[in-house]
């Protein structure tokens, strides 16, 4: 029951540092993760014999 409670409060709002802190790590996360997969492409893109110059 506490867990439930715990989950569904409503009005309690993390310091303004923490969201942002969150935000970044979120943002962050997704720009290395479009470089790998980049990356990836690029990299199968010269296997197949592209390139670039």
């Amino acid at each position: 029951m506490a867990f439930i409670q715990r989950m569904t409060r409503k009005n309690v709002q993390q310091p303004w540092w923490k969201r942002v802190w969150w935000m970044l790590v979120i943002w962050l996360g997704s720009v290395m993760a479009l470089f790998i997969v980049a990356t990836l492409f690029r990299a199968l893109m010269s296997a197949a014999g592209l390139k670039l110059h």
